[in-house]
């Protein structure tokens, strides 16, 4: 489904890109100023919330006329003075001499198909907003997840089967007393996602029926496992039966509510034991589950979800690489999870290399509170926009949507300093990798393809093309003075100047 642009979609798209190229000016269109953004396991720290409130207008007060221009450019500077805002620029293709460094954009050579870019729903991010005035939560979901000129059009999203470390528990979905089980898993509930998860995702699904959501386990319940706690220890190899049952269940239920879920990986950060909850599977554990009880329960039930494994950090590519060269075990695997705690993102090249029929998905990465905005800003931008993308992943996927100004919600032992995409306290402070995922996810729809441009260090960038046949290109310059360039498309230029760490989206059809 996600491989190609669903035509049923089109009109949705239309509109999409109507509000940055108007139909009767799309090659050389007028741009009217708009406003900013409005409404609505590691990285490090500085200034506080009070400098981070939510984006102002940054249009002058008394704007000069539109310009003409080619090409629309959306600008995030790291001091925040401009904030994903539009620059009334003229930016016109001309066979203009070549005297700066240049980034070709070429869309006859073309890569890997994008599913899409947004952030992991916790059960405390849903928390948060589920507790949300009415009117204040169904404003932030349109711009987090609708299609106007408002929204930041999240494509992407991950989930916890269960609860994950940021939620206000620690939970399965058959948590039982101790010394007992259920084989039967008669006493399966979905549990307390029922209470703001489900309500959440159902409101957001409305919003975006095509809406890509990976499902991940932080653990499997306590009985299950070889400790018996919610807490490290892993599956006990007498209920690997069992247990891909519970995800056969999980999918079902899930369906069952209006919220199709279109892969899940079997564990998060299987490699780490120490967080609440958790749950250690080595690679032959997880080979030897996916290959004997879960793709085949999964193939039984008539369940079209996606395997993704692995789902931890690029410094162990031979973790992916072990389950995918068992001929058995790759045929129920539709590719690898990476985050980049440890590691070079160059390692989803290294696995995509080995199996080029095989997808790889960023699905995690945190910033720590308090936001440096600057810093995390340019991080995200390098390594994950642009890193990620231009090593043949599908999607980039930030940890995590919300949190509150004290970092909460979170189990005893989980993340005490994971900064949201948002802070939702008495106003919604949007943060740095609200930012870094809207400067994709607003105008690189699902379905888009990444195309070829020219890979300047000085100019770290990555191209996509939209189903619709737009041109994007995101440009980060990391140097500490403004940087002037050429965009050659098709033997013609324009010549945009980037402040000095600033990130830059440019549009044109």
């Amino acid at each position: 489904m996600q491989n190609s642009f669903n035509p049923a979609h089109k009109p949705r798209r239309q509109g999409f890109w109507s509000w940055i190229f108007p139909r009767s000016l799309r090659v050389v269109c007028t741009i009217a100023l708009i406003s900013s953004i409005g409404y609505v396991g590691c990285a490090k720290s500085t200034p506080s919330h009070a400098q981070a409130q939510p984006p102002a207008d940054s249009t002058p007060s008394t704007p000069s006329p539109p310009v003409q221009t080619d090409v629309a450019f959306y600008l995030t500077t790291p001091d925040r003075s401009q904030l994903l805002a539009r620059q009334n620029v003229a930016l016109l293709f001309s066979a203009a001499p070549i005297h700066q460094p240049v980034i070709e954009v070429d869309t006859t050579q073309t890569f890997q198909t994008m599913d899409g870019f947004g952030f992991a729903l916790t059960g405390g991010s849903a928390y948060l907003i589920n507790k949300l005035p009415p009117n204040q939560q169904n404003a932030l979901l349109q711009e987090l997840f609708g299609n106007d000129s408002n929204s930041i059009h999240i494509s992407y999203i991950r989930i916890s089967i269960g609860a994950s470390d940021l939620n206000r528990a620690a939970f399965t979905y058959d948590d039982m007393p101790a010394g007992q089980t259920d084989t039967a898993l008669q006493y399966f509930n979905l549990g307390a996602d029922q209470y703001d998860l489900i309500p959440v995702l159902q409101k957001i699904v409305q919003i975006n029926p095509h809406l890509h959501i990976i499902a991940t386990p932080w653990s499997a319940p306590a009985w299950m496992k070889t400790n018996h706690s919610l807490i490290g220890g892993s599956l006990d190899t007498a209920f690997y039966g069992v247990y891909a049952r519970y995800f056969v269940k999980y999918l079902q239920a899930m369906q069952a509510q209006g919220i199709p879920i279109e892969a899940i990986t079997p564990q998060n950060e299987p490699l780490y034991g120490g967080n609440n909850p958790s749950m250690v599977m080595q690679a032959e554990e997880e080979l030897r589950f996916v290959r004997d009880y879960l793709g085949p329960a999964l193939r039984r039930a008539g369940l079209p979800t996606k395997i993704v494994v692995y789902d931890h950090n690029c410094d162990r590519p031979d973790y992916p690489l072990t389950i995918l060269q068992d001929s058995i075990a790759r045929q129920y695997v539709d590719g690898s999870a990476f985050h980049l705690y440890a590691g070079n993102i160059a390692a989803l090249t290294q696995v995509h290399d080995a199996y080029p029929d095989k997808n790889v998905y960023f699905t995690e990465q945190w910033t720590g509170g308090p936001d440096q905005f600057g810093p995390n800003l340019a991080w995200d931008i390098q390594n994950l926009i642009i890193g990620a993308t231009r090593n043949w992943s599908r999607c980039v996927i930030k940890w995590n949507l919300a949190a509150d100004p004290n970092y909460q919600p979170h189990t005893p032992g989980g993340c005490s300093s994971c900064l949201g995409a948002l802070t939702i306290g008495s106003d919604i402070v949007r943060n740095s990798s609200y930012y870094s995922i809207a400067h994709a996810s607003k105008f690189v729809p699902s379905g888009s393809v990444r195309v070829y441009s020219t890979d300047l260090p000085a100019l770290p960038n990555v191209a996509f093309l939209t189903p619709d046949g737009y041109k994007v290109l995101i440009v980060y310059n990391p140097s500490s003075a403004d940087q002037a360039f050429q965009i050659s498309f098709r033997g013609k230029q324009v010549s945009p100047t980037l402040p000095a760490g600033a990130v830059a989206t440019f549009v044109w059809k």
